[in-house]
């Protein structure tokens, strides 16, 4: 069986749409915010030493993106991988600027000031190159995953092997972790800072999935797993200490953070990855669209009806309101991905021979 005849793992798709709802309910009942007239961790004392913990939830995603986008590579050429990503990351996330720009420019300003000139910058999803700030805050995270997008267009363009993808996850998260502690701002953020070892990992799970167990894919896991534990506990031991009324257990978020890595390997390398339940593709279907557009949408219903309502009617009102938008936002998504993947991969694939007779030329003179 060949990796494309693999079937889908549904069970993917599953624990994506959990860890988003996770990040939700997150933004909604721990982290700071005013919406609720009293700090979020007092309106719900009961859930929040528990959901602070799904402040894990990009991490997660960081290991599928490793796994799910070597998936896609293996065995691809660049126009077709360049073209899937970018149909799959951009149109959701321009309609998402879009909703959240007016809903804080003309609907609820109060909810946070930001500028045109912000928003259309938003656009470009390169807004941390030109120091400018993010519309709303999840969007750090697409930032990490195009530095990645990028590692992995020169890997596709180099060849994928086996070998050469043992290199590349045994050399880039040392180098980049290097380049982290010694302050090389500029080469850690090219090999995308801290979060290196979590796509590392989770393309060597992939590599297991369609080859099986192996000693070395194995120890570069560990180590992968020993470099994200040692970056992320202090980051989130700060982060969560100062937007939350909690401090987090470093024990706890040290065992979670492997348990990233420990939930995708079920996934893929057990009797897990057999589970059939074609429903979950459309949980993992609306789980970015959910991821982008719930934040200050979310927050917005809060503020709205909280002085009104009781706190767990209010809570279900808004995640219900994050939902329905996801719903929109992904039925948006259908019409318009195919239409401009089809688009980026045909006008790649003219580029390319355009290309191509200087570099055989200098590669005969070479």
């Amino acid at each position: 069986m060949t990796a494309y005849d693999r079937p889908r793992l549904y069970a993917i798709d599953g624990i994506r749409f959990l860890a988003a709802v996770g990040v939700m309910l997150y933004h909604f009942t721990a982290r700071w915010s005013q919406v609720w007239g009293d700090d979020p961790g007092h309106v719900f004392p009961e859930t929040g030493p528990v959901l602070i913990y799904a402040v894990l939830g990009p991490e997660l995603f960081f290991v599928v993106s490793g796994f799910a986008i070597l998936m896609t590579a293996w065995g691809r050429d660049v126009p077709y991988v360049v073209a899937s990503r970018l149909a799959r990351l951009y149109p959701p996330y321009w309609i998402a600027v879009v909703a959240t720009s007016v809903l804080l420019l003309f609907i609820w300003p109060a909810g946070k000031d930001i500028s045109v000139h912000e928003a259309l910058v938003n656009l470009t999803m390169l807004q941390e190159l030109f120091d400018v700030r993010h519309v709303d805050g999840v969007y750090w995270t697409l930032w990490v995953e195009l530095r990645f997008y990028l590692i992995m267009v020169l890997l596709v363009e180099w060849g994928i092997t086996r070998k050469r993808l043992l290199w590349l996850c045994a050399l880039w998260p040392v180098v980049a972790q290097v380049a982290l502690e010694l302050g090389w701002e500029h080469a850690s953020t090219a090999l995308a800072d801290g979060y290196a070892p979590f796509f590392a990992g989770g393309m060597l799970l992939y590599l297991m999935h369609r080859e099986g167990h192996a000693v070395v894919p194995w120890l570069l896991v560990v180590m992968n797993v020993g470099l994200a534990v040692r970056n992320t506990v202090p980051w989130q031991m700060t982060s969560v200490t100062t937007n939350t009324v909690f401090t987090p257990n470093p024990w706890v978020l040290g065992v979670l953070t492997a348990g990233c890595f420990a939930a995708i390997a079920v996934i893929a390398l057990t009797r897990v990855q057999h589970l059939r339940a074609p429903w979950l593709m459309t949980f993992g279907a609306l789980t970015y669209p959910l991821y982008l557009i719930h934040e200050y949408w979310g927050w917005w219903a809060i503020d709205l009806l909280a002085p009104h309502a009781n706190r767990w009617v209010v809570l279900a009102a808004a995640c219900a309101l994050a939902v329905v938008l996801a719903i929109g936002l992904h039925a948006l998504e259908k019409r318009l991905s195919p239409r401009m993947r089809r688009s980026v991969e045909t006008s790649l694939r003219r580029a390319r021979p355009a290309l191509s007779p200087r570099t055989n030329r200098s590669t005969v003179h070479s």
